[in-house]
């Protein structure tokens, strides 16, 4: 069986101290203080913590965690005591408890003393990995322990605040150069026809109802009247826009033409794309009414 070198963590809480030479309570203090507030366990002080008359609380943690409840009060920290063991210096450990996986979260409540579950019931608990993998979630729940909550915080993240200020930088610079450019009334002209061809289309009806982007059976057409697919919206916004750019054409640009040639060819040119679409346009509604008799080119 292979086991991979990943730590177990615990967190350990302190009911009352032992008087002896060799006092558990005072080595898990010294090791805590040395550590940060994350003791480094191995097998002989792993058996310390989990000793059957422990009067302290085992739960795994994380080391963000742990630095976390090392800013706490003499009073409390030196009740509750975070740990982490490796696979590679408690093997023995990770065989006893029959791990194959790590990371691994227990709660080890007290054996003895006042903050013993009333229930005797002293059977390591498992932490719930659906809360995730962060510190935050972890440090609620270990709150649910110990006599005061952790005072853990997220760290700031600078990142997205750097983030957020790039942004609106460039968002700033951007508007100071478009700036012409939204203060035109041709600007507002073409996205006020945009949106009125795209909401007489049928988009709203399509909204409203749900309608899916396309058919089943790959149809981007829906066949009868109270029936409309996404994507013809999209089609049929399209063909009312080249409608209406052939004829301003013909009425507002072909005039004012100076060469008869160039007026010439604008005229035959924005004729052909009229009559094309508009054959088009023709053909839609021939498959949205069924039997729909007459057609132009298409």
């Amino acid at each position: 069986m292979k086991f991979f070198s990943k730590p177990l963590f615990a967190l350990l809480s302190l009911t009352f101290c032992l008087a002896a030479a060799q006092d558990p309570r005072q080595q898990l203090v010294d090791l805590a203080k040395a550590g940060n507030g994350v003791i480094k366990l191995d097998s002989k002080t792993f058996e310390i913590l989990t000793s059957p008359k422990r009067t302290w609380e085992f739960e795994p943690s994380w080391n963000a965690v742990g630095g976390a409840w090392a800013t706490v009060s003499k009073e409390h920290r030196d009740n509750h005591f975070f740990a982490t063991l490796d696979f590679d210096d408690g093997q023995i450990v990770f065989q006893k408890l029959g791990l194959q996986s790590a990371p691994v979260v227990y709660v080890y409540p007290a054996a003895q003393g006042p903050r013993a579950p009333a229930s005797g019931k002293t059977s390591p608990l498992k932490y719930d990995f659906s809360h995730g993998f962060d510190a935050a979630p972890l440090a609620e729940s270990l709150s649910k322990h110990t006599p005061i909550p952790i005072p853990y915080r997220d760290p700031i993240d600078w990142a997205k605040y750097i983030s957020i200020a790039t942004g609106v930088l460039g968002l700033l610079v951007t508007l100071r150069f478009i700036s012409p450019i939204i203060q035109s009334r041709w600007t507002w002209a073409l996205g006020t026809v945009a949106i009125s061809l795209v909401m007489t289309s049928g988009y709203m009806f399509t909204r409203i109802r749900n309608s899916p982007f396309t058919g089943g059976n790959g149809n981007w057409v829906a066949a009868g009247f109270q029936n409309q697919f996404g994507q013809e919206v999209s089609v049929v916004a399209g063909i009312y826009g080249l409608l209406a750019m052939s004829f301003l054409m013909l009425v507002m640009v072909v005039p004012h033409q100076t060469s008869p040639a160039r007026q010439r060819a604008q005229i035959y040119l924005w004729s052909g794309v009229f009559v094309i679409v508009y054959s088009a346009l023709v053909s839609l509604f021939r498959v949205k009414n069924r039997g729909y008799p007459f057609k132009l080119f298409l």
